[in-house]
């Protein structure tokens, strides 16, 4: 059986979600790692049996049996990786969000498309198996007319401490998070054009660790009249809380990720681990079994095989990523002004947008 040999870049908690999703692939070979901590690298390529270990992801993209890379390094680093992966001829699995700005999004895809490659959108909720469920029942007609949708993520922050610096990470819980909402829900409506944005956000809880958003809500209307609700925080104390509701003349459906895959426990001591962002494991727990299987992702990287194997279009591309980017910005620049962003999207920061939010936060 044929098989797609696969470089990983990183091997932080995004490495983590891409290895264990391609190892339950039988067509799938890990032949590479590559981060820029080789304790931790060797560490991970010794867990998942990857043969080669590399301290420069370019050294990597050097193999010349490699076919695909993902790559789950720190946001700022997508557009030279995915530049540098396209001139090796490499095809690009890419984690949310896509880049830092319109302009990396552009160089991107452009690269991909001129190299012959695939530029591939890491969204999970795009492949959830529930989420998969609900988006079947509303293209069979279950719930009518969907008029709208909520989606939310919540929970204490983020895993590494690069994503507090808004000069790594682009932005606070709404760049982190709100990248999913927003897919999920072009997604679900078979992704129409969007006619504005209106969001607020602040920082609450987590001051005195980042100047970006710990909080945000963003509401996004789209061409045909639905309306989309993106709640994200990391304020929220108590764990991860990630689900869907979907709204229509005929019908509803509500999923959760977390609560409904779970199995309710009790402790009095503790135990290992639970759910994603959990504080601690005593007294009463929702741990989740097969949690990444919940999320999406070995679906996700098994689809995105199947494009390499097989030369077909990606559900999520390079093209939806920036869609989502467009987005995002304009939520900044709504929260900043205090009105409404319509579309198409002109930004007043291109190369920085969560720059605009940040000044309005100065002047208060």
């Amino acid at each position: 059986m044929e098989k797609v040999r696969v470089g990983l870049i990183g091997s932080g908690f995004s490495a983590e979600l891409h290895a264990d999703a391609l190892a339950r692939n039988l067509r799938v070979e890990m032949a590479a790692c590559a981060s820029p901590n080789r304790k931790r690298c060797e560490k991970f390529a010794k867990k998942w049996n990857i043969p080669k270990v590399f301290t420069d992801y370019r050294a990597m993209l050097e193999c010349k049996d490699l076919d695909l890379v993902t790559v789950g390094a720190p946001n700022y680093l997508h557009c030279r990786i995915a530049l540098d992966a396209a001139s090796a001829h490499k095809h690009v699995v890419i984690e949310k969000p896509l880049a830092m700005n319109l302009d990396e999004a552009d160089q991107m895809i452009a690269a991909c498309k001129n190299a012959g490659v695939k530029l591939m959108y890491a969204e999970d909720l795009c492949f959830a198996p529930k989420y998969v469920r609900a988006k079947r029942i509303v293209d069979e007609g279950g719930i009518g007319r969907v008029f709208h949708i909520r989606q939310l993520e919540k929970h204490f922050g983020p895993h590494s401490e690069w994503f507090w610096d808004m000069e790594r990470s682009g932005g606070g819980a709404l760049f982190d998070m709100g990248c999913h909402g927003t897919e999920c829900a072009r997604w679900i409506l078979g992704k129409p054009a969007v006619k504005s944005v209106f969001a607020s956000m602040n920082t609450y809880v987590h001051k005195n660790r980042t100047k970006g958003e710990d909080d945000s809500t963003a509401i996004i209307e789209f061409a045909g009249g639905a309306v989309a609700v993106i709640e994200n925080s990391w304020a929220k104390r108590g764990g991860i809380e990630d689900a869907l509701e979907i709204h229509g003349s005929d019908g509803v459906i509500y999923c959760d990720l977390v609560r409904g895959s779970s199995m309710l426990t009790y402790s009095e001591h503790g135990y290992g681990y639970a759910v994603e962002k959990a504080p601690d494991t005593k007294g009463w727990t929702m741990p989740l079994f097969d949690e990444w299987l919940q999320y999406g992702y070995p679906d996700e990287m098994a689809h995105f095989v199947d494009c390499v194997l097989n030369d077909r279009q990606p559900l999520e591309t390079g093209e939806d990523g920036k869609a989502v980017l467009e987005v995002m910005f304009a939520c900044y620049e709504s929260a900043a002004a205090g009105r409404r962003i319509d579309f198409p999207y002109k930004p007043a920061f291109p190369l920085r947008p969560v720059e605009s939010w940040l000044r309005s936060k100065e002047r208060q």
